[in-house]
């Protein structure tokens, strides 16, 4: 059965929720559909700002579907969750080609980033469609590599602002998607986890020093997958840092809400 995001059932607590994992907050969540150039529905979810603008939208890029990535993957949950209520931000899921999740299952095989351009490409084109402002591409492990191949060369470069890569492994993403970077001049945030499975902060820096722009952040503790609450408030503080002018301020995000709130099943 395809998830639907209006069956959250939201209630007013007498105090103030301490924002958790599974912690739902208000907004507007609707089922989408992404239609790509070659042929295929995607699948996946949009979830807006309850009230007032959006200050920012993240088209969000999932890990490898082939080792369990999804558009559901924690972080990105997180940012759906909590993002459009604290920040303003339109949050943007999808699966790429072939890939499977609660939402369901989208047209296609994978194609080891090939065919997935077809997929950035529309997820944009759908963003830019709807009017959704000041759009950034998120990428995080496989999701790194279809932002670096994809993310500077059109028919993208002139609809997005830049980009916040998490974990990115640079295994298909070579020099010359590097250099394209520099090239476009956008933004570059390049999170990387102290212990990170395939590349490490000083080796980041060396790899990334291609792109003049880019900030490489090495993140203490973390490890490739951003488990833990620390880590995924972490990477949420530093994207809000990145896409919107208010930021997550001095203290990062609130830990805390005092309105409505759902419970996710984990």
């Amino acid at each position: 059965m395809t998830f639907d995001p209006a069956s959250y059932v939201f209630s007013q607590p007498s105090a103030a929720t301490a924002i958790r994992a599974s912690t739902v907050l208000p907004a507007r969540r609707e089922n989408i559909e992404i239609r790509t150039e070659d042929g295929h529905t995607l699948v996946g979810e949009l979830a807006l700002p309850e009230s007032g603008p959006v200050t920012a939208t993240l088209i969000t890029l999932h890990p490898l579907p082939t080792h369990g990535g999804f558009m559901d993957s924690h972080v990105y949950r997180k940012a759906s969750y909590r993002l459009p209520a604290l920040a303003g931000i339109a949050v943007l899921r999808f699966n790429t080609r072939g890939t499977s999740s609660p939402r369901g299952t989208s047209d296609g095989t994978f194609e080891e980033g090939i065919g997935e351009r077809y997929d950035v490409e529309a997820a944009v084109r759908f963003a830019v469609d709807r009017g959704l402002p000041n759009r950034w591409l998120v990428g995080w492990s496989f999701g790194t590599e279809l932002a670096l191949m994809y993310g500077a060369v059109e028919p993208v470069a002139s609809q997005v602002e830049g980009a916040v890569l998490l974990s990115p492994p640079l295994h298909r993403a070579t020099d010359e998607h590097l250099k394209l970077w520099a090239a476009a001049g956008k933004p570059l945030t390049v999170l990387v986890p102290e212990h990170d499975d395939y590349l490490r902060p000083a080796a980041a820096e060396e790899r990334f020093g291609l792109v003049p722009q880019a900030r490489v952040v090495g993140v203490d503790g973390a490890k490739h997958l951003w488990v833990g609450e620390k880590q995924a408030a972490r990477v949420l503080n530093e994207i809000v840092d990145d896409v919107t002018r208010g930021g997550s301020g001095a203290a990062g995000l609130p830990q805390e809400w005092e309105g409505p709130v759902a419970t996710a099943a984990v």
